[in-house]
């Protein structure tokens, strides 16, 4: 079966389903080989309340990058005193973290995008691919809501670079939306969203946003807008990959 057919497969048995039972069917599909990584922010919260409380076996994994909020450190804590659940951790090679920061300085990724994403490079994207080496189904808190970029994402689409399945359970959820599970099912959240903060990443390299301001103004503010991203979403069309 090719690529494009495993996709077309799911698609057709995933359709209609919300996220708690579309889940449920994934990880009884991919038992052993699914993960969902989590940075405790709104979306992912909710999703982990969704995995947690059912207690399906889908494994739960964070990026830990050395420079997060004191308060995303309280909110992991906070998640696994409320779910008895664990959460893995995976972080930066330190081999290339001390050469990186020997190099060129603990906060150079302010002085060059190239710097920046050499940062969450090593930070984020090489720990990412450690933590789904050898999974076929990767489940993420991405909204079409957050950014321009992902407006066209498919709730379920092919990574090239990890080469993995992707499945955004709430894609289409928009923020009011979100806020309200997260209120009506008691999920422990991050205090910064109560402070302007919707899409919370390293302490440096986030703020809160303004009235007016999309969901991506808060990361790496001192950039060029067009190119919000750290690697860790790389939208793939599948059409243009092998189908072996």
């Amino acid at each position: 079966m090719s690529l494009q057919q495993q996709i077309t497969e799911l698609e057709s048995l995933l359709k209609d389903k919300n996220p708690a039972p579309a889940l449920q069917l994934l990880s009884e599909r991919f038992e052993g080989n699914i993960v969902f990584s989590t940075s405790f922010g709104l979306e992912d919260q909710a999703i982990s309340h969704l995995i947690f409380s059912e207690k399906l076996p889908i494994d739960v994994f964070t990026l830990d990058t050395g420079r997060m909020f004191t308060e995303t450190y309280s909110t992991w804590r906070s998640t696994l005193e409320a779910y008895n659940q664990p959460i893995h951790a995976y972080y930066p090679n330190a081999e290339k973290l001390q050469s990186f920061v020997t190099e060129k300085g603990p906060n150079s990724f302010y002085e060059s995008t190239d710097n920046r994403k050499e940062c969450c490079g090593i930070r984020k994207v090489e720990p990412l691919k450690r933590a789904l080496k050898g999974k076929q189904l990767w489940i993420t808190g991405l909204r079409a809501e957050q950014s321009p970029d992902r407006q066209s994402t498919s709730q379920l689409e092919w990574d090239e670079g990890n080469q993995i399945i992707k499945f955004h359970p709430i894609l289409h959820w928009t923020w009011d939306e979100l806020n309200l599970f997260i209120r009506e099912n008691h999920v422990p959240y991050n205090s910064l969203h109560d402070k302007g903060f919707v899409s919370i990443g390293c302490a440096p390299c986030t703020r809160a946003i303004r009235p007016g301001e999309d969901f991506r103004a808060g990361r790496w503010w001192w950039e060029d807008k067009s190119n919000k991203e750290c690697g860790l979403h790389v939208h793939t069309d599948v059409s243009q990959t092998s189908n072996s």
